[in-house]
């Protein structure tokens, strides 16, 4: 099964149709409630709530998940061609989409429906099964920015700037940037230095780079200056950004609870200290993007 550890635990919804026809005469049956099987409706819903259940069994590499409100509703329709439609959505929160628990629901339901009926109905037939809206997950990123964030990579590092030790953490954020559609703009690596990271800081904010993530000096060593230097440059500070992180990480590694990152506006930029470490990077960027990229909105006064 594909690895989702490394999703966000947000909501997730989904709607699906599923389309079972028949004859005009089937349907005044149904309407008159004398089909040989009893109620068709209920045991349909309760048919289509057993098959989302049950998905993880039924397809291999669906993931279990929990299905925190369900809805399925019918439909009769007699124009142009005589039939029941069959609607449900259903909502999750977790780290992966409930669309397919929803295709499966509405896929039982129609099955329940074609075996209650067909002791009346010969021509019965299932179509019309697609998924009609699902939110969640990459399908709602759309709405974080409407053109692609510019953005800056800093790496700071004593080491790394000495040509000592090669930069793996910045390369890996430059790349998770680019995966969500981010356009970085400038990447350079410094000594872990207040002054000259200040500099490069405010030269970045002058030219209204959207987004500076910087890599390293967010520990407890002696020479872990970053933090330090960002904070006190700070207009703004954006604790929910960080505490989202070390959330994140906790849930993955006791060390995340040593890190000391900050987050914070100066003008219409947003600044985001990320820990040296590779892992440490990788999983703080995957706490908060992309929603983290509906902040430029907000900084130029847009709302939430």
């Amino acid at each position: 099964m594909r690895d989702i550890t490394s999703k966000q635990i947000t909501l997730r919804t989904a709607k699906a149709v599923a389309v079972v026809y028949c004859t005009d005469e089937t349907l005044g049956l149904i309407r008159k409630n004398q089909l040989p099987k009893g109620n068709l409706f209920d045991v349909a819903r309760a048919a289509g709530f057993l098959g989302a259940k049950l998905t993880p069994q039924l397809l291999p590499h669906c993931h279990p998940v929990t299905i925190d409100g369900m809805d399925i509703s019918f439909q009769m329709t007699d124009n142009p061609r005589p039939c029941i439609t069959i609607n449900g959505e259903a909502k999750s929160i977790g780290r992966t989409g409930i669309e397919m628990e929803m295709l499966t629901a509405v896929s039982i339901a129609a099955l329940e429906i074609y075996d209650m009926l067909k002791p009346v109905d010969t021509t019965l037939e299932i179509g019309g099964i697609k998924l009609l809206h699902k939110t969640g997950g990459k399908s709602d990123r759309k709405k974080y920015f409407s053109s692609p964030p510019v953005c800056a990579i800093l790496v700071c590092s004593d080491s790394t700037a000495a040509g000592k030790r090669e930069d793996k953490s910045g390369i890996m954020i430059r790349k998770m940037l680019e995966q969500v559609n981010a356009n970085v703009k400038a990447y350079e690596v410094l000594p872990d230095d207040k002054k000259l990271i200040q500099q490069q800081l405010l030269k970045w904010v002058a030219e209204d780079v959207h987004f500076i993530f910087t890599t390293g000096g967010t520990g407890l060593g002696p020479r872990d200056h970053t933090v330090s230097a960002v904070t006190e440059l700070l207009e703004r500070d954006a604790d929910g950004i960080t505490e989202a992180m070390r959330n994140f990480g906790q849930m993955r590694t006791p060390m995340a609870m040593m890190s000391r990152a900050v987050a914070g506006s100066i003008s219409h930029t947003l600044i985001l200290t990320l820990p040296g470490s590779t892992d440490g990077a990788r999983e703080s960027l995957e706490a908060v993007l992309p929603g983290i990229f509906h902040a430029r909105k907000m900084m130029k006064g847009g709302g939430h």
